[in-house]
């Protein structure tokens, strides 16, 4: 882009303050603020401006403000339901048209960490990454199966380099560099209440990612949705880095998806308490819907049934799956927009960066779960948590290494269990022992049944791989 078409382009829609100090900058620098000015999303901008102009809260989940809200039927497995569902879904994996996305586009800032939150270290004995967990469970499903698994790693402009190096230096944790996409989510700007874009620097917008809904978008910008149907990829289970547990394309999951004709499916879990930051799926006018926990009145977060059982049980966790052809149609929908007001940084008449002492300006992010309202057949199905979620996202107290951690060696210990191996505990019961088990030595208490030799014994730590 140039700088007339660029100067065009802005003052059309109220923007030309973004070239304001173009004359005092240096040609680098020019080019940089060409570069991110052709790549604004000027159709979410329009949508921006438009949200500002009649009042941020028209960013919310329309599902939010509706009156009398119910929560969304939930399947709960069990019977011979789950074995029919596991064949459709292994048929599917066998046949290669399943393929996996995983959000990855954070950094492990809140841990104390200096780099992609999915390269934090956190097995407990291997100290496997985020990243090689979950790539070894694909590994894992490419054996059993016999058939590819293709698998989507959305990034960040700020990790996407070192995100892609680590795969390397790591040989990507077996799996074939040909089946591992890379690609990064767009950015949006920050905007002032007046709906102009907030400069940072003389020559530099403020942006940030444009959240996991940016999927979307990702998907069809970089070629990866067509990347998906040359592959002959049908179904697409999609996660966040940060949950260790998660039970990559499980077969059953996948099973049931399909064989209710479901446009996207969810899974959710029992919430800790009624506070937990966890949305939750609603029959919204007959759709269902996902609202944040954020949107809930408190009289909504506690409210019970006649049981005593929250109303609202089950939390979103951000584990679903999509056909494609639903992926497609929603690459053109347009998410909505939600805002954050935050504190962002900003340049003064003089040219000097401001950092402020409290929100100034808002931030805008797209959420994959309000694709949800368009989805044909939507299934939500339960899942016991301490199988499948311990997600790590606080650097102590709950939801952090520690506790991930712990919920890893547990689950370890529960398939031990199943297998008639006794764990060592101590009088508190906590396991007196450290265990690992490598994703691809076993992925289920099955496979562990079958390769564990006879007689096996627990005397100490066991890393098994």
């Amino acid at each position: 882009m140039d700088y007339g078409t660029a100067k065009r382009l802005l003052d059309e829609i109220g923007q030309g303050h973004a070239l304001k100090f173009w004359e005092q900058l240096t040609p680098a620098q020019q080019e940089a603020l060409l570069a991110q000015i052709g790549n604004i999303d000027f159709d979410a901008m329009r949508r921006i401006r438009a949200l500002l102009a009649g009042g941020v809260a028209a960013g919310g989940s329309p599902a939010a403000a509706a009156t009398g809200l119910a929560p969304a039927p939930v399947v709960e497995l069990g019977g011979s339901t789950a074995d029919d569902a596991y064949e459709v879904g292994a048929q599917a994996l066998r046949q290669g048209q399943v393929g996996v996305i995983l959000v990855a586009g954070g950094q492990g800032t809140r841990l104390g960490y200096d780099g992609p939150k999915g390269t934090y270290a956190l097995a407990a004995l291997s100290r496997a990454s985020l990243f090689e967990i979950h790539a070894r469970k694909i590994l894992a499903l490419e054996r059993r199966f016999g058939a590819p698994l293709p698998f989507y790693i959305m990034t960040s402009q700020a990790n996407d380099a070192d995100t892609r190096r680590f795969f390397a230096q790591h040989g990507h944790f077996g799996l074939d560099p040909e089946r591992v996409q890379f690609f990064a989510q767009g950015m949006l700007p920050g905007f002032w209440p007046d709906g102009r874009m907030v400069l940072e620097e003389p020559g530099r917008l403020f942006t940030a990612p444009d959240g996991h809904g940016g999927v979307l978008a990702a998907l069809a910008r970089t070629g990866m949705l067509a990347d998906m149907r040359r592959r002959g990829i049908t179904t697409l289970f999609y996660f966040q880095v940060d949950n260790p547990l998660v039970d990559v394309a499980d077969p059953v999951f996948v099973g049931l998806h399909l064989t209710r004709g479901a446009g996207m499916s969810l899974k959710v879990c029992a919430k800790r308490d009624p506070a937990e930051g966890l949305g939750v799926v609603v029959d919204s006018a007959g759709r269902n819907a996902v609202v944040e926990y954020t949107e809930l009145t408190d009289a909504q977060k506690q409210a019970r049934r006649p049981d005593g059982e929250l109303l609202f049980k089950f939390g979103s966790v951000a584990i679903h799956l999509f056909s494609l052809a639903f992926l497609e149609r929603e690459t053109s929908a347009g998410l909505p927009l939600h805002p954050a007001h935050k504190k962002i940084p900003f340049c003064d008449d003089q040219g000097r960066t401001v950092k402020p002492d409290r929100p100034n300006a808002y931030k805008f992010e797209k959420f994959i779960f309000d694709a949800l309202p368009d989805a044909a057949n939507p299934l939500v199905l339960a899942f016991a948590r301490e199988d499948e979620f311990a997600p790590v996202k606080n650097a102590e107290g709950s939801d952090s290494p520690d506790t991930s951690r712990r919920a890893m060696m547990e689950k370890a210990a529960r398939w031990f269990a199943a297998c008639g191996v006794a764990v060592p505990r101590d009088a508190q019961g906590a396991l007196a022992v450290n265990l690992e088990i490598d994703p691809a030595y076993a992925n289920s208490p099955e496979e562990l049944r079958a390769r564990l030799p006879k007689a096996f014994a627990i005397a100490g730590d066991v890393w098994l791989r």
